[in-house]
């Protein structure tokens, strides 16, 4: 581990939640980096990265040089800034960190220190300008109104999904949830949601038009039904999702649309071979993301997710599901799991463990069976496994991002 990765590491756990005030003086000790790239902003319970992965194909398809910041990471830091795909590289990291560790001293006079992911942010925007990328995806990190990355003006905003979680920060109703990431909307530029609760939608058509934001919804101004993508000026057929699971059609529509977008505000051509290839090579580390012999790892972190999850286990009518849940403390892990319980009675689940932070343990009472190391878990999984059983390894991203490396480490290759 580097000097600036130390550096960042030691700032884990500051969350800020006082305004935008230091961000914004940041990127302006920096000469605004984040003005000089057009980006597209995206938010939601579920669903942006997977959207931010279509949407990054789309464009790499069209010859556009593409920046993305997503989190968490599933292997390295480095994971969250890419361009095409590229994580960043240890020495421009430590350059850029080094600007930033600069331009903190000066910024100290009138503001707090910066957290951990005010600075990963603020190297994405100056990675992003210094290599002079066609175009940005920056997925918001809680929320959207006082995200540290609604510094920003996004071409297009988006909007996943809205559901319950982070309602430590963002409250406990739905309404007051899609206030915060409806946040990220901004005058005379673009909005376009995805699926959602009605309440929501009206929170999200009532701030659109607010600030005179055109807004796309899903169902009545674009959708993507078995195969078949269509909105007011478009329509595609025969389109193939690479990411598994049926919600992700939502997600490929709600890309497809803010891509579409896009290319009209630049007068771009789009072509429609390229469409239905981009969408069809899409994968996403983590997301229903296969690794053989029946063994599936999803980063389901909260009850919405979950339901997706169950939706998709389901379809493997003909074979006995089992389910390795692991995740953190301050997440609504006995919501997710009474929802196993309850949807997928049939299905064998096991807690266990892994090496995060405050994590679910034996210890917390739960009334599942628990293991204390999931790899002995997937060990006898593997050396038993007959074609008959499914496993889906699912919880935290953090203990995705562990599992993932673990079975690489064994010489297990994602399909």
């Amino acid at each position: 581990m580097n000097q600036i990765e130390e550096w960042m590491n030691s700032r884990i756990g500051l969350n800020f939640r006082s305004g935008l005030g230091r961000m914004q003086q940041a990127v302006k000790l920096l000469g605004e980096p984040h003005e000089a790239v057009p980006m597209i902003h995206v938010t939601g319970t579920n669903g942006k990265g997977s959207t931010i992965a279509f949407m990054r194909q789309l464009f790499q398809q069209h010859g556009l040089k593409v920046g993305t910041f997503t989190s968490p990471h599933i292997v390295s830091m480095h994971d969250r800034i890419c361009i095409n795909g590229q994580p960043i590289s240890d020495q421009d990291l430590i350059r850029l960190g080094q600007s930033i560790q600069a331009m903190e001293s000066q910024l100290l006079e009138t503001h707090d220190q910066l957290s951990y992911f005010e600075i990963i942010t603020l190297l994405a925007f100056l990675y992003f300008h210094e290599q002079k990328v066609d175009l940005a995806l920056i997925e918001v990190g809680i929320g959207g109104l006082l995200d540290t990355t609604n510094v920003i003006t996004g071409e297009v905003a988006v909007i996943t999904s809205v559901g319950l979680d982070h309602q430590e920060t963002l409250g406990g109703r739905l309404e007051a949830i899609a206030t915060q990431k409806a946040g990220i909307f901004k005058a005379g530029k673009p909005a376009v949601i995805g699926p959602l609760a009605k309440e929501v939608e009206q929170v999200c058509t009532e701030k659109a038009q607010a600030i005179g934001c055109s807004l796309a919804r899903y169902r009545e101004d674009f959708q993507l039904v078995k195969g078949v993508f269509q909105d007011a000026h478009h329509r595609f057929d025969s389109l193939k999702i690479g990411l598994k699971g049926a919600y992700q059609e939502e997600n490929a529509a709600v890309a497809l649309e803010a891509f579409l977008l896009f290319m009209e505000q630049r007068g771009l051509a789009v072509d429609e071979n390229s469409v239905r290839e981009a969408l069809q090579a899409t994968s996403w580390p983590g997301r229903l993301e296969n690794f053989g012999q029946g063994v599936y790892l999803d980063g389901a972190h909260n009850p919405h997710a979950i339901h997706r999850l169950v939706e998709y286990a389901r379809t493997f009518s003909d074979k006995r599901v089992k389910i390795l849940f692991g995740a953190l403390k301050r997440k609504d892990y006995q919501g997710m799991l009474e929802i196993f319980s309850r949807d997928l009675p049939e299905a064998d689940l096991t807690v266990t463990t892994f090496a995060y932070g405050e994590v679910v343990q034996e210890a917390d009472g739960l009334d599942y069976p628990y293991v204390a190391d999931f790899r002995d878990y997937l060990q006898d999984f593997y050396s038993r496994q007959a074609g008959q059983e499914v496993l889906f390894v699912t919880g935290s991203l953090y203990f995705i991002s562990e599992v993932r490396a673990y079975l690489l480490e064994q010489g297990k290759n994602p399909l």
